[in-house]
């Protein structure tokens, strides 16, 4: 098979090393740009879209869009952006002008909004008013889904993703781009709220994810983070036939929010892998781990 650069749809770097602090949880620092590109080396990928994150929900700082910007003018052949709008900004109303953000966001060179991680439902007004706004402009949007107000970070759904169907539905032109074990973990319909909110093993039987994908073609899903790779390696032979179903709407993906990323060279080898082993063609992982992002993103 061919090598080729991928295209990491799920990255972030803080762009003010020195004023941010370290993670709370694992005590290492965000990675700067420069460890971004490091780890892209490593990994083959060309270039990372870097998604702010501005909702306060289980965060000890922020990632600016103004950030992203600048690190993207610093490096443009390595980064692309997406901009972030919280959906309580401004009035903190159903009725708030959220476009007057986003589309100066577009005109700067924003290519879509994520990560959303507000931890509210995904069908209140306010994140109906942000979809809405985002449609109307043509900006994708990832999200990060969450199982309650409370103690996460994340859109809030109800298990099986009741909230994000009406949001599909009310927003046909609306992308909406999938992530987070809440999201992945609907993969396979044995799903409870046990598990929904880590990663479970075992063979995949088809759940809502192939389901929804297969109804909503405004659905699409991002395989960054462990969510994203043990919801495919769990199962090669169900992720195989996932793949190729959908090829034209799975976006690569990383998520290294620090040195320790080992998921990410493993998940990278296990798609090469199924190429290797003609479960899913060249052409396939050409689309997933390149094309559709050179797609979303005008390149």
């Amino acid at each position: 098979m061919e090598t080729i650069r991928k295209i990491d749809i799920h990255a972030h770097a803080i762009a003010f090393p020195g004023l941010t602090p370290n993670h709370k949880a694992t005590g290492h620092p965000f990675p700067t740009a420069e460890d971004m590109i490091c780890y892209y080396d490593e990994l083959g990928i060309e270039k990372g879209v870097l998604l702010p994150i501005v909702s306060p929900e289980a965060q000890w700082f922020t990632m600016s869009s103004e950030g992203a910007k600048s690190i993207v003018d610093q490096y443009p052949d390595r980064f692309a952006w997406f901009c972030n709008v919280d959906p309580r900004a401004g009035d903190n109303c159903p009725d708030t002008d959220l476009g007057y953000l986003l589309e100066q966001y577009k005109k700067m060179g924003a290519k879509g909004l994520g990560e959303l991680t507000a931890n509210i439902y995904a069908d209140d007004p306010r994140m109906d008013n942000l979809f809405g706004c985002c449609a109307a402009l043509d900006l994708p949007v990832i999200i990060h889904i969450a199982p309650q107000e409370g103690g996460y970070y994340g859109i809030v759904d109800d298990l099986h993703l009741p909230r994000i169907e009406k949001m599909l539905k009310k927003h046909p032109d609306l992308k909406l781009i999938g992530h987070s074990q809440a999201f992945w973990s609907e993969i396979s319909a044995d799903n409870t709220d046990e598990i929904r909110c880590g990663y479970p093993t075992g063979k995949v039987t088809e759940g809502r994810v192939s389901k929804l994908m297969r109804e909503y073609p405004n659905l699409c899903c991002d395989l960054s983070a462990g969510s994203g790779a043990n919801a495919m390696m769990r199962d090669p032979e169900f992720a195989a036939g996932f793949l190729t179903e959908f090829a034209d709407r799975i976006y690569y993906g990383c998520d290294i929010c620090g040195p320790s990323h080992d998921f990410a060279p493993r998940f990278s080898d296990f798609l090469t892998k199924l190429v290797a082993d003609r479960m899913i063609t060249e052409e396939v992982y050409l689309k997933i781990c390149r094309r559709n992002a050179e797609k979303l993103l005008g390149l």
